[in-house]
């Protein structure tokens, strides 16, 4: 209010300037004058004029005032540290995700990263409830309105015991598992790519005794270097090194594989770095 009167040199203009009436501004300048103890301007009813006190305090008062709008530009232009809660499907072995969780944290700013292991169905659910930014899902999954980036594939892959008189071989196909125990996950985990693949099944006339696969991937690796069955996985679980567990190719493991996509929610400020690193690393 100091700095409009004295640079108009008028209550009145002053007061429009401020948009604001003159008496209120008028009592303003008399209560900064008793608390500085000094008067500030030499007024009648033709001008209005500035004492020696106003205008050694003038420039002061306006470098306050360009320090006041530096702060506020300041606050205005900072971008506050993202926080980004990322699920990703546990239908994959973990060390898949590496490269692409590796690239996030230095472009969050700061930012928290905050990562969950779950189903491709309860990550779609808890983005749905704004319970997550982002997440990689296995394919097929239903995803109601959410919009999904496909990325790789994951052919599959059999997971025998190295004992097992089929591991001398380089690659198998689903008849010579015919007649093994096979492991294999229930419905509700991943319904979608359940049909899929007993699509594939029915095809090729596979239907072996199935025994039901712990949720856990190394109890289910143990099982399988004890001999107990054979599992059908992704490619990325070969990354396991287990003792007594071998890998083998499998003839219809196209035909079987596993999607990857990666849906984010609308609008959060790491959304194109997320497609970016996804495209590149997972893709």
């Amino acid at each position: 209010m100091f700095v409009a009167v004295a640079q108009c040199l008028n209550f009145r203009q002053a007061a429009e300037q401020l948009h604001m009436t003159q008496p209120p501004l008028s009592r303003a300048v008399r209560q900064l004058e008793e608390r500085l103890g000094v008067k500030l301007f030499e007024r009648d009813t033709q001008h209005v004029a500035l004492t020696p006190a106003a205008a050694e305090l003038l420039p002061r008062a306006l470098r306050i005032l360009a320090l006041l709008d530096e702060a506020e530009q300041a606050l205005q232009t900072r971008q506050p540290a993202m926080r980004l809660r990322l699920g990703m499907t546990s239908s994959m072995e973990s060390d898949l995700y590496r490269a692409f969780t590796d690239g996030i944290p230095a472009a969050l700013g700061g930012g928290a990263l905050e990562t969950v292991f779950d189903s491709s169905p309860r990550l779609v659910a808890r983005l749905r409830a704004r319970r997550l930014d982002a997440a990689i899902i296995a394919l097929p999954t239903k995803t109601f309105d959410l919009p999904v980036q496909p990325l790789g594939k994951q052919p599959t892959l059999v997971a025998l015991s190295s004992r097992h008189p089929l591991a001398r071989r380089r690659s198998l196909s689903l008849a010579d598992l015919q007649d093994q125990p096979v492991y294999w996950f229930e419905r509700a985990r991943q319904p979608a790519f359940f049909d899929h693949s007993h699509a594939v099944f029915r095809k090729h006339g596979f239907a072996p005794r199935f025994l039901l696969e712990p949720h856990d991937h190394h109890v289910l690796l143990s099982d399988v270097a004890a001999g107990k069955g054979m599992a059908l996985l992704p490619t990325s679980f070969a990354a396991i090194s287990r003792t007594g567990v071998a890998y083998r190719k499998l003839k219809e493991g196209d035909e079987l594989a596993a999607g990857l996509g990666l849906i984010v929610a609308g609008g959060h400020p790491a959304e194109a770095l997320l497609r970016r690193l996804a495209a590149e690393t997972l893709g």
